[in-house]
C-alpha cells in the first residue's frame, strides 16, 4: 500500500500533539514531520517527500498564505490543505488563488480530515461544506453589489464632478474647472454621496476609482 507522505505546520504544539493522534493508525498516512511554522516547513520539504501539506494560516514569520505560495513555487506536485479556524471569504479567495488544494476548519471531526488528505493527494480538491456556504454567500453579495452599482444612474455633471473629486480637486477648485458655482458642485456632492451610498468624500473616490471614473 503506497502511504501518503503528509507534513503538518501548526503553531500550536497542542494542535500537533492532537493531529499526530488523530492520523497515527491510519494506514495509508505516513507523517513525515510537525513543524511551528512554515519556513521550517519548507526546510523539511528539502529532504522529505510531501504529497500532502497541512497548514495552518496564523503562524509566525511565513503564515499560511505565504507558505502556501512558497509550497506551490517550489514543489507543484505537492498538495496543500489548509486546517484553520478562519471562514472568512478573503482568506479563502486567496488560498484557492494561491493555490491551495483544500480548505478545512478546526472545529471538523476526524473524518473529514482524512477524506480531505485522500482527496487533495490523489489531485482533487476539497473544502468544508461551511467553507463552500462562505464562499458562495460572498459571490452572491459581490453580485447583489454589482447589481446595485449597475443601477446607479449618474447624470453628465454628476460625472464630471465625481471625476474631478477623485483627482483631490476642492469644490471651488472643481467650480473653477467647470465653471459653475462652489454651490452647485456641494449640492452635486450630497447628490453623489445620497445615489451612490456612501459617507463622505473619501467614498466617492473610492467608488469612482472602482468604476471607472477615475483617470
Amino acid at each position: 500500500m503506497k502511504k501518503i507522505n503528509v507534513l503538518i505546520a501548526d503553531d500550536h504544539q497542542i494542535v500537533l500533539d492532537g493531529l499526530t493522534l488523530l492520523l497515527q493508525n491510519e494506514e495509508d498516512i505516513h507523517i513525515v514531520d510537525v513543524v511551528a511554522d512554515g519556513s521550517l516547513a519548507l526546510k523539511v520539504m528539502e529532504y522529505e517527500k510531501v504529497d500532502v501539506a497541512v497548514i495552518d494560516i496564523s503562524m509566525p514569520g511565513l503564515d499560511g498564505v505565504e507558505t502556501t505560495k512558497a509550497i506551490k513555487e517550489k514543489y507543484p506536485e505537492t498538495a496543500v490543505l489548509i486546517l484553520t479556524m478562519h471562514n472568512e471569504g478573503g482568506y479563502i479567495t486567496e488560498l484557492i488563488k494561491t493555490g491551495a488544494s483544500g480548505y478545512i476548519l478546526k472545529n471538523r471531526g476526524k473524518e473529514e480530515l482524512v477524506d480531505a488528505i485522500h482527496k487533495v493527494a490523489a489531485g482533487g480538491q476539497f473544502f468544508s461544506e461551511s467553507v463552500t456556504q462562505t464562499l458562495i454567500a460572498d459571490i452572491k453579495n459581490g453580485e447583489a453589489a454589482k447589481k446595485k452599482n449597475n443601477m446607479i444612474q449618474l447624470t453628465r455633471r454628476e460625472k464630471e464632478v465625481l471625476k474631478h473629486i477623485s483627482r483631490g480637486l476642492t469644490s471651488p477648485q472643481i467650480a473653477e474647472v467647470l465653471f459653475i458655482a462652489p454651490s452647485t458642485v456641494e449640492t452635486h456632492r450630497r447628490n453623489l454621496i445620497d445615489k451612490i451610498g456612501v459617507p463622505n468624500s473619501k467614498g466617492l473616490v473610492r467608488y469612482a476609482i472602482k468604476n471607472g471614473y477615475s483617470d
